[in-house]
């Protein structure tokens, strides 16, 4: 299986298709949301657990929205239950894939701390509580594990773009889809540029009317993913909304 190259104007088509799937439903999918990152906050607010297992979950609740948009596609209704949709089908696979993610985090926080940026790793990781002129000479002595973490973050962050999708709707192995999902951001720079730079700027124009704007940027972030999902890759036939592939093999 390898992804589609696409020129760059294609990055704009994502967010208007992301944006058409939106207004299909505005008002659920901000529900949704909400839901969501209400379960994340509550989660993540448990001590000592909460957050690695947020984080081992993160990729099985945001299938949630994929199998919502995809049953709008489909012509059906877009319903609360699609969020658990990650929950039903191949929770174990994601599952996993959440558990990766988590450990080449804690790898990553590892380098950074070897390479000088120990004091902003354990405040990053709420070790330890620091006032604002203390937090800045630590980031002012940690420049070069900065420039490492961010280097290896956006490497992580390339690796998981679409490996929830594929491991969901493809059934690819959960590391496989990790280095599928990279080579694909790779092979795509020009319209993920686009794609980004767009939601910048968006960015922005939302947060000046009291923020209200990210209560529909946020949505559109979100079912604009699943646009550039399946612009990427191709999309297996599914004999119900949001059912998932039969499991293929992926180097």
């Amino acid at each position: 299986m390898e992804p589609q190259r696409l020129p760059a104007i294609q990055g704009w088509n994502w967010i208007k298709r992301g944006y058409r799937l939106f207004v299909m439903a505005p008002l659920l999918w901000i529900v949704l949301l909400l839901i969501w990152l209400t379960a994340i906050i509550l989660l993540s607010a448990v001590p000592m657990i909460g957050d690695p297992l947020a984080s081992l979950l993160l990729p099985a609740s945001l299938i949630g929205f994929m199998v919502g948009c995809r049953a709008l596609e489909q012509g059906d209704e877009l319903e609360l239950a699609h969020l658990l949709g990650g929950f039903r089908q191949r929770t174990a696979q994601l599952v996993t894939l959440g558990g990766i993610a988590l450990a080449l985090q804690l790898l990553i926080f590892g380098v950074m701390a070897a390479t000088g940026g120990a004091m902003l790793v354990a405040t990053l990781m709420g070790q330890h509580v620091q006032d604002p002129e203390v937090l800045a000479q630590v980031i002012a002595s940690a420049g070069p594990s900065i420039l490492i973490g961010l280097a290896l973050f956006s490497v992580l962050l390339m690796a998981m773009q679409f490996a929830p999708m594929l491991v969901y709707f493809n059934g690819i192995a959960p590391l496989a889809a990790m280095k599928l999902s990279l080579r694909a951001f790779l092979a795509n720079i020009g319209p993920m540029l686009v794609y980004s730079i767009t939601f910048t700027l968006l960015a922005i124009l939302a947060s000046m009317p009291m923020m209200l704007g990210w209560l529909a940027l946020l949505p559109v972030m979100i079912t604009s993913l699943y646009a550039c999902y399946c612009a990427i890759f191709p999309l297996p036939a599914a004999t119900a909304p949001g059912e998932p592939a039969t499991p293929v093999q992926e180097g």
